[in-house]
């Protein structure tokens, strides 16, 4: 393979493992308790959803603060999106009164998992060609 087309692949590679590694840290170890039972309520989620995917765009602008500064603004894009994937989710949940043992649950979950990592994955794609 010409070095001219390995280069990229690796770059989006790492970017997109980076990107998932972030979502990661963002969804799992720095969510409290107040965070993930609070953005799924039906009152009063607007600060527990704030404080999740501000998370998330700080974790965006680190990593674009190190790989292409000029970017910064994929924080805010990621910030924006992070908010309606999970805004959406707990919306429909309530819609259809899904708990965790409906099939329906865990396949909106699934989705909003598999929407937030279509959306690191064009975040790395922008890094990478940006």
């Amino acid at each position: 393979m010409p070095a001219s087309l390995s280069a990229p692949v690796w770059a989006m590679t790492l970017l997109a493992v980076l990107m998932a590694t972030k979502h990661y840290v963002a969804d799992f170890l720095l969510q409290t308790n107040w965070i993930a039972k609070g953005k799924e309520c039906r009152s009063g989620w607007l600060l527990p959803l704030l404080a999740h995917v501000l998370c998330h765009a700080g974790l965006t602008l680190a990593i674009t603060l190190a790989v292409a500064p000029r970017l910064w603004w994929l924080a805010a894009v990621d910030l924006g999106v992070h908010f309606l994937i999970d805004r959406s989710k707990a919306v429909l949940g309530h819609l259809g009164r899904w708990t965790p043992g409906d099939k329906r649950f865990w396949w909106l979950l699934g989705f909003d998992q598999y929407l937030h990592q279509v959306t690191n994955v064009a975040i790395a794609a922008v890094l990478v060609v940006g």
